[in-house]
């Protein structure tokens, strides 16, 4: 059975040639691409069917943040996970706002790496020790947009939200809740669909931008 179909993408030849190596390692994952840019990127997720992109930051003609909002919108299926030298703030921000579900930095363990690319696969978030407190920090600063910003949810799903924007795992809601796990994985989904949310770290990002954790909206 082929594992998750991943590209790589990072203008440094021989970093793309070292993941391609610690990447096919795992019977997990099959790496299907590499190119040197964000424009190579789009165009090949454009004829093929990939579940993650690998994505460098900073790269000639396009760079990944931009590479990435163009993934997202062509191929809403296909989840980028940023593997970046660069830990600034902006660029990490940036990132997962053009709709990232991940950020590492290159200094990421092999095995690491891999379980956060099937991470991301499987639908989950994954970012570096760090990048998660910085996340969350710069994004209390932006203006707060709070019309209609739960409107659809059910309070069951509005308790489910609160829970996910403070980080918690599935058992952990399920304990909070007492759910059953099918009962919370159904209202997750539920809770990203109605929200047009890509996964977890992006329902942290829409709880801080629109003022619901730590003001009360939320039950918690």
């Amino acid at each position: 059975m082929s594992g998750f179909r991943v590209m790589l993408v990072d203008d440094q030849e021989l970093l793309r040639a070292s993941l391609r190596t610690v990447l096919s390692a795992d019977e997990r994952i099959e790496v299907t691409h590499d190119v040197a840019d964000g424009l190579d990127a789009v165009e090949v997720v454009r004829r093929h069917r990939l579940d993650v992109v690998l994505m460098d930051i900073r790269m000639p003609r396009m760079d990944g943040v931009a590479a990435t909002a163009e993934i997202v919108r062509i191929a809403p299926a296909t989840r980028v996970l940023m593997l970046s030298t660069f830990d600034d703030d902006e660029l990490v921000v940036a990132a997962i706002r053009a709709g990232a579900s991940g950020y590492l930095t290159k200094d990421v363990r092999p095995a690491a790496l891999a379980q956060a690319v099937c991470d991301v696969a499987g639908g989950t978030s994954a970012l570096a020790p760090g990048v998660a407190a910085t996340v969350l920090d710069l994004v209390r600063r932006v203006p707060v947009r709070r019309a209609a910003a739960l409107e659809g949810l059910s309070p069951r799903e509005v308790e489910v939200f609160g829970l996910l924007a403070r980080g918690r795992s599935n058992s952990e809601i399920c304990g909070e809740l007492v759910l059953s796990d099918n009962t919370v994985k159904s209202h997750v989904r539920a809770v990203l669909q109605k929200l047009d949310l890509r996964d977890r770290v992006h329902v942290v990002i829409y709880a801080y931008e629109n003022g619901l954790v730590g003001r009360g909206e939320i039950p918690s």
